[in-house]
């Protein structure tokens, strides 16, 4: 893996370590980041009904508003783990709070990884108890973004300005991605001063644009979360500044996220337009994101436009839908329209199907909806890569 991004600033008050415990290999595996004061905090978890054990904890803890640490592994999601999964998902906050001095449920635990195999607790217990709070560090959010990968190629992170104020976010997702909620993990940290009542809707308004609106593979996850924590260190901001810098920090890990799709090697963005509202506009998007045919067709540059009709074409829910009205474009590139397909240069649209970015817009000609979608290419890397995961 190349050197990691470093951010240009970093908020104030916030500790981190990062580690290797060896659940499974010799990469870093496991992080603690610390706000030194109680901040502000709100959630968004996935809709699974094989939830992991730490997506119970964190929203029982989450309830008051309230975080001080989160405490993240990769290479285990404590999935299918039964009661012995939740016990030891409160036993390593437990340690941590211990160590730092806090309440055990201000703790938040985060896990991804092999599903249904037990956390190997021991591991936790000897490399956190009596070494924590010395580790801990200012500005090294780039070793807790590499910690919390699993086959991702690379970390994700970003810092924003807002007023006085830094907003900095890390996110890890390569696949089983079909949000219902958030995405797999990410999570950001603010110093502004945000009231956890206003927090909790802005996150959720900005997890609905950005993180609801990718898919890798359909496969919604077990472990999904989004945590915003806001220590209130640099003071007040505005207020609408921020939710702007928000949802732009959770659209750009949310775009990495999808371009970075196990074995993928282009990012896949999807906009309908003039559909009948924004939920009609996002399940054609999704329709055609989410078809084999259509990222195989892209993954091979193959100018094959007629899976975009087919991709349509099999939402038979959607009834006012009429082909005379829609129209289909590769980028500029524009291949139907008036219920015809259009002269589109071969050529062309394979060299614009060369790219590493591509544009698919759909304008279904029936009233104002829309909705953009990110995904990516289908490759036989991400065969590869999930008929070997567990060993």
């Amino acid at each position: 893996m190349t050197t990691p991004p470093t951010l240009p600033f970093y908020p104030q008050g916030y500790l981190s370590l990062a580690t290797n415990l060896g659940i499974k290999d010799s990469t870093l595996d496991f992080t603690v980041i610390y706000s030194t004061v109680r901040a502000a905090a709100a959630g968004t978890f996935t809709q699974s009904l094989f939830c992991g054990a730490p997506v119970i904890v964190g929203r029982e803890r989450l309830v008051d508003g309230y975080a001080q640490a989160l405490v993240i592994n990769s290479k285990n999601a404590n999935v299918a783990t039964g009661q012995r999964g939740i016990e030891r998902a409160r036993e390593i906050t437990g340690i941590v709070a211990k160590e730092l001095g806090i309440a055990p449920e201000d703790v938040i635990p985060s896990s991804t990884g092999v599903i249904g195999q037990q956390l190997p607790i021991e591991k936790f217990r000897g490399s956190i108890l009596g070494h924590l709070s010395g580790q801990l560090r200012p500005n090294e959010l780039e070793k807790a973004a590499q910690a919390i990968m699993t086959t991702d190629t690379h970390p994700k992170l970003i810092a924003k300005r807002v007023g006085n104020a830094v907003l900095a976010g890390i996110a890890k997702g390569a696949a089983m991605i079909e949000p219902d909620m958030a995405t797999m993990l990410a999570f950001l940290l603010t110093d502004a001063a945000v009231p956890g009542a206003i927090l909790r809707p802005m996150l959720q308004r900005a997890v609905d644009a950005s993180f609801n609106m990718i898919s890798v593979d359909t496969d919604t996850s077990t472990s999904d979360t989004v945590i915003a924590m806001a220590n209130g260190l640099a003071g007040e901001v505005d207020l609408g500044a921020f939710e702007v810098a928000l949802q732009e920090t959770c659209t750009y890990l949310a775009k990495e996220i999808a371009g970075d799709g196990e074995g993928a090697t282009k990012l896949i963005e999807v906009t309908v337009t003039s559909a009948r509202d924004r939920q009609q506009a996002k399940r054609i998007a999704k329709a055609i994101v989410n078809s084999p045919l259509v990222k195989t067709a892209v993954h091979g540059a193959d100018p094959n436009w007629g899976r975009l009709a087919m991709a349509i074409g099999k939402c038979h829910e959607e009834t006012d839908i009429q082909p005379e009205r829609v129209r289909m474009a590769f980028g500029e590139l524009c291949v139907f329209s008036h219920g015809e397909p259009q002269d589109a240069d071969l050529k062309r649209l394979t060299d614009y199907l060369q790219g590493k970015e591509i544009r698919i817009a759909i304008d279904l000609g029936i009233r104002d909806g829309q909705a953009t979608v990110w995904g990516c290419d289908l490759t036989a890397e991400y065969v590869r890569l999930n008929a070997e995961y567990t060993t």
